[in-house]
């Protein structure tokens, strides 16, 4: 019923963070104003370091030190300038010319600045060169130093000398998802599907999330010649299977390839011999179901063996936690939960401070928070608000009238001015049931971070995700209040076996933790 009156948005879809933000800087544009100002200052005072527009001659170069002031760190702060410019590499090449001549010598942060330019731009053999130089001049290289060579050397022919810069970083700490990822493109983009999946395994193992573009790389694939058959190479068929295992890890993980993957997982699908795949782009209708095929999504609402899980898993680790009481007092949170034992299952619970600042206005907090109340009452039988002891004294902000009406119409209870809310509102809910809802524009993110494990993380997003009712819109007193949909289908790579359906990303804007709107389905024909 509570979805009865609410607008077609949902509370975690993509973009809803960035258009919350925008609204808000429209309604105080004197912060963001000097924001911006900032920004411009900062552009002012690197402005004062302009770069050559040719290549300079060491006078030159001395001349242009002498303008500046004769900086102390005049050649790091050009190669800087340099780069951010995107100057061209002869006008570094004469920079290095110059303190070479000047010092004797190039310092290891120098040659790092111009490392970084040379891969940023592409030139690879002058890459070569610098590896020589820094390989002869200095007893090891740095991670930064490391990762710029593996980068440029697989975009090459000798990409499998990556391969043993990589051992070498390995012997330090845990290479990076994009070292991994930059040798494990090289090997597809050489047709070496083995020490492509190679290096894929040991990634995952070490609990590290691929780029997408290391995905990209994979679905793009490799066919094996007939001469690779004979070596024993990784062969199609194989390959086809560890594919799909890339899909059920982005669906265990509740990761969304971005357009451009979901595009080339599209190619790979319709490109399978001997199967007839059928692609589409689709969203999900109201009633969860796929646009283009009609096949009906998984529902957003937990099994009950999931249920009971999360449920143990919240009042272990964030209701009763280690640190519950900084939050509260052990005699406030028994007497909490003799009172929600006492009261018939909920079926909304409101963080009512958390509601009540919604309006901006601090007179007005109290005549929000009943208005919200009032619409609730209209769709659902048992309501907590739970609130603060501060709430119930009157002053400006909470009107004697307003709090006794809402006391009157629905359960309340109010903690201790130092409590924490979220924690209340978690084991209300929790203990209600699964039909219950909870209202409150806190992501509780902090309490996610409580649980022990992924699994158990990504069961309460889901479930936060099916409970949390966010409202729409301002709230005034005497007006309907609105709230955004609640999904009743999972935003998840699923499959049938016949039909994967992949919620994608098809823009820029979505915050962690929100859920694409677009899906690539995909049907087989038998």
């Amino acid at each position: 019923m509570l979805l009865q009156t609410s607008f077609p948005k949902f509370g975690f879809a993509a973009g809803t963070a960035k258009r919350t933000a925008e609204l808000m800087k429209r309604k105080a544009p004197a912060v963001f104003e000097e924001e911006e100002q900032h920004e411009e200052e900062q552009k002012r005072m690197t402005g004062k370091c302009q770069p050559p527009e040719r290549p300079l001659l060491p006078a030159e170069w001395k001349d242009l030190r002498e303008s500046l002031g004769n900086q102390e760190r005049f050649d790091i702060q050009m190669m800087n300038t340099l780069f951010r410019c995107g100057s061209e590499l002869n006008i570094a090449k004469s920079l290095l010319t110059f303190v070479a001549m000047e010092k004797g010598t190039l310092s290891y942060e120098l040659l790092l600045r111009y490392l970084t330019l040379c891969v940023k731009s592409g030139h690879d053999d002058e890459v070569y060169d610098i590896y020589k130089i820094m390989r002869g001049s200095f007893p090891s290289l740095d991670t930064g130093a490391s990762s710029l060579f593996i980068k440029s050397f697989s975009r090459t022919a000798r990409w499998r000398e990556a391969l043993e810069i990589l051992k070498e970083i390995k012997q330090v700490l845990t290479p990076s998802p994009r070292n991994y990822g930059d040798i494990i493109a090289a090997a597809i983009h050489h047709k070496d599907a083995t020490t492509a999946w190679a290096l894929y395994d040991e990634l995952i193992e070490k609990g590290l999330s691929p780029h997408q573009e290391t995905w990209d790389a994979l679905f793009t694939g490799v066919k094996e010649s007939e001469r690779e058959k004979e070596m024993g190479a990784m062969t199609e068929s194989e390959q086809h299977e560890r594919l799909l295992g890339v899909l059920v890890y982005m669906r265990n993980n509740q990761l969304y390839p971005q357009q451009k993957v979901a595009n080339t997982i599209k190619s790979w699908f319709e490109s399978l011999d001997g199967q007839k795949w059928t692609a589409a782009w689709s969203t999900a209708t109201p009633k969860g179901a796929c646009g283009c095929c009609g096949s009906e999504l998984e529902s957003i609402q937990l099994s009950a063996e999931e249920y009971q899980e999360l449920k143990d898993r919240v009042m272990n680790d964030v209701i009763q936690g280690r640190d519950v009481f900084n939050k509260t007092t052990p005699e406030e949170l028994e007497s909490f939960k003799a009172f929600v034992k006492r009261k018939p299952a909920f079926d909304v619970v409101v963080d009512g401070l958390n509601v009540a600042r919604i309006n901006p206005d601090k007179t007005k907090q109290s005549e929000t928070l009943l208005t919200v109340v009032l619409e609730l009452e209209r769709q659902a039988p048992n309501i907590l608000v739970l609130g603060r002891k501060h709430m119930l004294r009157p002053s400006k902000s909470w009107d004697r009238r307003n709090m006794n009406l809402i006391q009157q119409k629905v359960h309340c209870f109010f903690t201790e001015n130092i409590s924490e809310d979220d924690p209340f509102l978690l084991y209300a809910t929790l203990h209600s049931g699964n039909h219950c809802l909870f209202v409150s524009r806190d992501l509780m993110r902090d309490h996610k971070a409580c649980l022990p494990d992924d699994v158990t993380r990504r069961l309460f997003f889901k479930w936060q995700r099916g409970h949390q009712l966010v409202m729409a819109g301002n709230v005034a007193a005497g007006r309907r209040v609105k709230f955004l949909s609640i999904p009743c289908f999972d935003t998840i790579v699923q499959t049938t076996g016949d039909t994967w359906h992949l919620p994608y990303d098809d823009t820029g804007d979505r915050s962690t933790y929100e859920v694409p709107q677009r899906w690539l389905c995909l049907t087989k024909k038998n």
